[in-house]
């Protein structure tokens, strides 16, 4: 009897170590990687952060899993910079994209991100991961610089900073890829949807290696288009562009849900890092960004804090609001962090590893001192601590908010607070020393002179006439 019980107590001891065994061993293995990028979407249009007419019950539902960002931000107001601050971990000023692709791409290989740059999946593959690009790309036009010689293993998407929902080829930068050759538009139905499909076969692909993904969808960037399920969705919206926005937003959120489903199917989802977040923020019509000022191309906070979260069950606990700042800088130590790599080895790295932070083994904070360029200055902003000062073209001033006390950005208290303005001005400046100028140029300063000329004119059109 005594023998049997020692017998049955060496079983269950037996058991549980290799269940203990099995976990670590779980909780050891590098995780996949999903970044999900939207495209001009306002702070205000998805659920978790208060949206209540664009239905997002999945994005709601994940960001619920992991750590919603109050205070997350891109590293420029407008989208290709952006981009390439993401995916190279670089403030793109360093390499001189500080400007959306000119005309002259497709023809010319020194428009865009450079072969130069490291870019997180060249790193994730050292670390022996496979990679994948799908989506919009708008990192350079020209063939040289398009994913499949930047680090990802697999590419579907197309190369230009947008294009129509039907796939419908136009040129040579709006036309549908897969690693190089044409896809042909009658197996294409609409993107949002396509980007989605091409994702769940990248997931279900038989390999034993870990994965990143990055998924940049082009929704909700115009041109408005939505297939009837989605616009279904939406009827109870009763402005029609805002309608249509939100069924762009919707479609997002459908695939989103569909990506997450083949993660649970396939017993992936707990090992799984998912982020989220827009390019910058929402475009100036039908987008909503509120309660911050401003839009997309501004570097109000309408323009650069955007909505973002990211999740992963074996690594980080679920249901936390992180609210001191985090920049998309961030994203590619965090990554090399997560997959047991040694970030701080990537010198070139701006950002930090925001797992301590959100895990609550470092109080501090990952940034106290952000900044943004535009044009070679044309803009430009530095937030430190509380302060934010932004030199604003639109409005011709350098102006000073205390964002703990006027988050909103409505009271402008550079005239009372010269030292601090002065301060600011030198970081920049610091900052700037190590930064290029652009490559090429933009039409950013002469769109921003005319969208502030409209503005005022509409607001003088409105007063009485004596």
């Amino acid at each position: 009897m005594i023998q049997s019980k020692i017998a049955v107590a060496s079983i269950l001891v037996s058991g549980i170590f290799l269940s203990t065994v099995i976990q670590a061993q779980n909780k050891q293995q590098k995780p996949n990687i999903i970044v999900i990028l939207t495209d001009d979407q306002g702070w205000g249009d998805v659920g978790f952060n208060g949206a209540t007419d664009i239905p997002t019950p999945n994005l709601d539902r994940i960001a619920k899993e992991g750590v919603i960002f109050s205070n997350g931000y891109v590293s420029h107001p407008y989208c290709s910079p952006s981009r390439a601050g993401l995916i190279t971990g670089r403030y793109q000023a360093r390499f001189g994209h500080d400007c959306n692709i000119a005309d002259d791409g497709l023809n010319n290989p020194t428009v865009g991100t450079p072969l130069s740059e490291k870019m997180i999946p060249e790193a994730l593959r050292e670390q022996g991961y496979r990679t994948s690009a799908i989506g919009k790309w708008h990192l350079g036009d020209h063939p040289d610089l398009r994913p499949n010689n930047q680090g990802f293993d697999h590419w579907f998407g197309f190369p230009g900073g947008g294009m129509n929902y039907w796939g419908t080829p136009t040129d040579a930068i709006h036309t549908v890829y897969r690693n190089g050759i044409p896809v042909p538009e009658k197996e294409l139905s609409y993107l949002t949807d396509n980007f989605t499909e091409e994702t769940i076969k990248f997931i279900n692909q038989k390999d034993k290696k870990p994965f990143f993904i990055y998924l940049a969808y082009n929704a909700p960037h115009a041109p408005d288009q939505a297939t009837k399920q989605y616009l279904e969705n939406t009827k109870h919206i009763e402005y029609g562009g805002r309608s249509v926005y939100a069924a762009m937003v919707n479609g997002v959120d459908a695939g989103v849900g569909k990506i997450d489903s083949t993660l649970v199917a396939n017993g992936m989802k707990d090992n799984t890092i998912i982020v989220f977040l827009s390019d910058n923020g929402g475009r100036a019509e039908h987008a909503d960004n509120r309660p911050n000022r401003g839009h997309k191309g501004m570097i109000f906070e309408g323009g650069i804090k955007v909505p973002f979260f990211m999740t992963w069950k074996n690594g980080l606990k679920g249901n936390q609001v992180y609210q001191n700042v985090v920049s998309s800088l961030d994203l590619f130590p965090t990554f090399l962090d997560a997959a047991g790599a040694d970030f701080r080895k990537e010198k070139q790295l701006d950002g930090t590893s925001l797992l301590p932070y959100v895990r609550g083994e470092n109080k501090g904070k990952p940034n106290d001192l952000l900044f943004w360029r535009s044009v070679g200055g044309f803009e430009y902003a530095v937030r430190k601590g509380d302060y934010k000062l932004y030199k604003s073209a639109y409005k011709n001033k350098t102006m000073l908010f205390n964002l703990k006390t006027d988050a909103l950005e409505r009271y402008d208290i550079a005239a009372a607070n010269p030292t601090i303005v002065k301060q600011l001005e030198k970081e920049y400046q610091l900052w700037d020393a190590k930064n290029l100028v652009p490559g090429w140029l933009d039409p950013h300063p002469e769109n921003v002179i005319k969208e502030e000329k409209v503005l005022q004119d509409t607001r003088k059109k409105s007063l009485r006439k004596l």
